[in-house]
């Protein structure tokens, strides 16, 4: 069988399929499944155009870290052949343990487990089916490996999954401000000293990659009616949650509901992937079909919010809301909604938000001198102060049904 692929890409055109185990850990259904998984999980709501999926991002990151390699050889720089592979399945999988929607249920069922342990779960297993071929991989993937500059590429400020997703992602929304120039920036990639390094010709393209990110924290990732779409569905599966837990019937797919139950936390690494490895967007999109004719008010009125987007009201501000505040719209939507207190702190919530789009203190971007000296890209700036981009922006918000009575 001819294992050989190129992949027709609308960002970047074709995708090279060069390795036969690439193809192989493609068609794997461990990686399938992240074509059931929308990369900016619920983004959707505001920008139509976002249902690209993990799969695509993971093809697009691997695009990008072939480019990479290819660039840090040109400029004599030695990567092997089982290292450039190592790294490009390192990238191809970095992602593969994402659940539904990506990051917006992680608070869910996600507080003892990280999406990243939950990819190395699926690499140390793949590694067994591949009688050992991804050892290099995942000591790459968890930056085991002696040359540091290889985990940068897969993980790091300037990682060639942040390159990707921020054009994809600008590419799917339509927000044009996210666009960033990752051809240049690759191009001027470098390593000195076993640290991967930006040649100083590349300073602009790096300043607009930064400002680019920050722009799409708020106005994509942070975009306000996105958190309400994220928080209410938190909330109906928190609400689910309880109610399973307290032995509630409540009809949902197999998977969902033994991560919805509290003692998959004790179960082995076995059953875990067994029941993660099915669990995908569908899920959650076919339970709250169910849900909207359950018999407990908050679980139906919640779904059938979330199904016709009927999305929460949200407040965003610099500061913490007065309690004050708080507690009179509970009262206005306790009254209307005949609820109790336990069942009101699903209808009312807040907490709070916060990004910053560069740390100079973890795998800082280091800019390369034509006299070989290396300095953070902070201070290699003279257009404008990068610094400020270095601040952690911390807003809080209050949700709570729109139709209230205040």
């Amino acid at each position: 069988m001819n294992k050989k692929k190129i992949i027709n890409d609308p960002v970047y055109g074709f995708i090279n399929i060069f390795d036969e185990i690439i193809f192989d850990l493609i068609e794997h259904p461990y990686f399938q499944r992240l074509r059931r998984i929308k990369q900016l999980g619920l983004t959707h709501f505001v920008y139509p155009g976002a249902m690209h999926t993990r799969f695509q991002h993971s093809l697009g990151s691997l695009h990008l870290m072939q480019s990479s390699i290819d660039i840090i050889r040109s400029k004599g720089h030695e990567i092997t052949q089982n290292e450039a592979l190592a790294a490009k399945i390192a990238i191809l999988l970095h992602d593969i343990g994402h659940g539904p929607l990506s990051h917006t249920l992680e608070d869910v069922w996600l507080t003892d487990f990280s999406h990243e342990e939950f990819s190395l779960l699926f690499m140390d297993e793949l590694n067994k089916e591949f009688n050992g071929e991804l050892n290099l991989a995942i000591k790459i993937f968890k930056n085991q490996y002696h040359k540091k500059f290889l985990h940068q590429l897969v993980s790091s400020q300037l990682d060639m999954d942040r390159l990707d997703y921020l054009r994809r992602d600008s590419f799917f929304t339509g927000v044009s401000e996210g666009v960033i120039g990752s051809d240049r920036i690759i191009k001027m990639l470098n390593v000195h000293n076993d640290h991967l390094v930006v040649e100083a010709k590349g300073v602009h393209s790096i300043e607009k990659f930064l400002i680019a990110r920050w722009i799409m924290y708020w106005q994509v990732y942070f975009h306000k009616t996105v958190i309400s779409a994220d928080k209410l569905l938190s909330s109906i599966l928190k609400r689910a949650k309880h109610l399973i837990n307290n032995g509630e019937n409540i009809d949902c797919t197999s998977q969902l509901e033994y991560f919805l139950k509290e003692q998959y936390k004790h179960d082995n690494s076995e059953g875990l992937l067994k029941n993660y490895s099915k669990l995908d967007d569908n899920d959650i999109a076919a339970s709250l079909k169910l849900w909207r004719e359950a018999d407990d008010k908050v679980l139906s009125l919640l779904s059938e919010s979330m199904l016709n987007r009927k999305l929460f009201k949200i407040d965003l501000q610099n500061a913490p809301f007065d309690e004050d505040k708080i507690e009179i719209i509970k009262n206005g939507i306790k009254a209307e909604y005949g609820l109790n207190n336990e069942q009101l702190k699903y209808l009312v919530f807040s907490d709070h938000i916060s990004n910053k789009a560069y740390s100079a203190k973890n795998e800082n971007i280091q800019i390369l001198f034509k006299n070989q000296d290396v300095t953070d890209i902070t201070e290699a700036s003279d257009m404008l102060n990068l610094s400020i981009l270095s601040k952690t922006v911390k807003k809080y918000f209050l949700c709570y049904p729109k139709q209230n009575i205040i």
